[in-house]
């Protein structure tokens, strides 16, 4: 700051000597330091200005800002825009905090649980057969049929508890996209402030150039008073700090431009962990819960069916004259048991999809935490940025 006010107070001088020298010369000629000055504005005119991209609502809002901005105050361009960069700093703090506590550790806990109680269920358990030799002397067929169904029991209840577990976290991670859905929605405002702003600095910047400072000038010329000449350095020098100004306004926009994508980027691996779990709660489950069902019927019709050829026997020794009859009706009776309406290969096929589909949900839940993680180390990394411009700007 302190640096260009020679330089600045320089170029008031020279543009006297310029004219003192030459008292006679014609308006209609520039000296050498006028031509300058005018290429450098027109260099400064030539640039894209922002607030030729807003539409006209923003553009009406812009210039009634301009028009608010007070080049006589020197302490304007320090409060210019600060609330917006002070609510943007708190949004980022906001967006840290929830990508902080966005770890979706207890969702990924309930699915290892889901298929750790699924690997408990062995297919091979409910096939219908006829149990070894040992069982059959210990008369452990019946008692064993008796053991599966109440594993299968009790890991179905399992399974129901973890359902009802993921469907809760389900809805958490929905909720999370709603309050995401708010957070976008003020990183919008923010976005939409700081143009205002920044295409206000603009126009003000562009006033002082071809206005204010060019009549200061020429009254200073005019009147060779050296207040007048002051007050031409003062307005460089408030030229000088808005120019700065709008230009740390335009790094906040950044980051509201950089926070919009990393927002739905959060989302989008929310949405699709939550139709995971819908598609295991809804779907996989029932299924695996239906087959086992199957199988297990199955297993006590098979139970029925050794029982019914123990009483034909007994009953074969009593009646001798009906042993024949008794005999062809307990064989074909238990060939037709034993066919299953369901092969097993399908009940081991639906169970390794359903594995699949967890396994497949664990690694999109890994994939949008590491990208949290990185999002995470992105928004410090932008957040002491903007401490150290602000810093920067206290220096």
């Amino acid at each position: 700051m302190t640096e260009q006010q020679p330089k600045e107070t320089t170029s008031v001088t020279n543009t006297l000597d310029d004219l003192l020298s030459n008292p006679f010369s014609s308006m209609d000629e520039l000296t050498p330091t006028q031509q300058n000055e005018l290429s450098e504005l027109k260099e400064q005119q030539a640039a894209p200005r922002l607030i030729d991209k807003l539409p006209q609502e923003r553009q009406a809002q812009a210039k009634e800002l301009a028009s608010k901005i007070d080049v006589q105050d020197s302490q304007a361009v320090i409060t210019y825009g600060s609330n917006a960069q002070i609510k943007l700093g708190e949004f980022s703090q906001a967006m840290l905090n929830h990508v902080q506590a966005q770890d979706i550790g207890p969702v990924g806990d309930s699915l290892t649980d889901l298929m750790f109680r699924l690997n408990e269920a062995n297919p091979n358990e409910l096939r219908a057969g006829e149990g070894n030799f040992i069982q059959k002397m210990l008369g452990k067929v019946k008692q064993s049929v008796y053991e599966i169904t109440a594993k299968y029991q009790k890991i179905g209840a399992q399974i129901d508890k973890i359902a009802v577990k993921l469907t809760h976290e389900k809805d958490g991670l929905l909720k999370d996209n709603a309050m995401l859905d708010q957070l976008y929605q003020k990183n919008k405002d923010y976005f939409d402030a700081l143009n205002i702003y920044i295409a206000a600095g603009e126009l003000k910047a562009e006033e002082l150039r071809t206005q204010i400072i060019p009549e200061a000038m020429k009254k200073a010329e005019e009147s060779g008073d050296q207040m007048d000449v002051q007050i031409v350095n003062d307005y460089n020098q408030f030229l000088d700090r808005l120019e700065k100004r709008t230009h740390d306004l335009r790094l906040a926009r950044q980051i509201t431009i950089q926070q919009a994508p990393q927002i739905r980027l959060i989302q989008n691996t929310n949405q699709a962990l939550a139709e995971k779990i819908q598609s295991s709660v809804n779907t996989a489950i029932p299924l695996w819960k239906n087959q086992v069902v199957i199988a297990l019927t199955l297993l006590r019709q098979k139970d029925a069916v050794t029982a019914q050829r123990q009483v034909s026997e007994t009953t074969n020794d009593l009646l001798k004259k009906n042993s024949e009859m008794l005999k062809i009706s307990a064989i074909e009776t238990a060939k037709e048991n034993e066919r299953g309406l369901v092969d097993i290969e399908t009940l081991q096929k639906t169970q390794n999809d359903l594995i699949e589909t967890i396994q497949e949900t664990l690694r999109i839940q890994q994939e949008g935490k590491e990208k949290r993680q990185a999002a995470e180390i992105e928004l410090g990394h932008m957040e002491e940025d903007l401490k150290n411009k602000l810093l920067e700007l206290t220096q």
